[in-house]
């Protein structure tokens, strides 16, 4: 019982810590309801684009450590392990579905690259060449960030011996995917935001 109470008490903090809204924070901070404006996402990228880019990058950052920090502090306490993973995960979860703005949240991305730096870092920072690489070419963050997680849910399978951990960043990839499901239809048409 207390090792299910114990997993229970990692799998909720890590969830809470990454529903924390942080790009609705900042927006509000710069007296803008990110809800409201551009992509109506609260994520770094629309942060980025509607409150400023010093203040996208923040959010950014902030997203990453929210997927990171528990993640390491897990793995340093517990080990390497299926735990790990499952909490990088709740992390992720929680950014995309937060319980503070009515499960509605981001798209995952930065908080999801702060989980894998930990448990996985190679394909993470391949994933991540691959996401700047499009940017750069394309001006396009949701086709980067798309192209990155199917890099990733492919090169995760040849990167780790961790069963729960190909499953889980395979089953995250295409999560992080359909959420970009209106970002690739606005690109099918034509008419989806650039980063400039």
């Amino acid at each position: 019982m207390h090792e299910y109470l114990k997993i229970a008490l990692w799998l909720i903090a890590a969830y809470l810590i990454g529903s924390l809204p942080f790009g609705f924070i900042i927006g509000k901070f710069r007296g803008v309801d990110v809800r409201t404006v551009g992509s109506k996402n609260i994520g770094a990228t629309n942060v980025y684009r509607t409150v400023g880019k010093s203040w996208g990058l923040l959010a950014f950052l902030l997203d990453f450590l929210k997927g990171l920090i528990p993640t390491l502090l897990c793995r340093q306490l517990e080990g390497m392990g299926d735990l790990a993973v499952f909490v990088g995960l709740s992390c992720v979860i929680g950014h995309t579905l937060t319980v503070f703005m009515k499960f509605k949240g981001g798209k995952g991305v930065a908080t999801a690259f702060g989980m894998l730096m930990v448990l996985s870092p190679l394909p993470a920072l391949a994933a991540f060449g691959v996401f700047a690489v499009t940017v750069w070419l394309s001006h396009y963050i949701s086709l980067g960030s798309c192209l990155a997680a199917l890099s990733l849910g492919v090169g995760i399978w040849f990167c780790t011996d961790v069963l729960s951990l190909k499953i889980m960043m395979s089953l995250l990839a295409f999560f992080v995917i359909w959420k970009h499901r209106s970002n690739i239809e606005r690109l099918i048409r034509g008419c989806e935001n650039k980063i400039y």
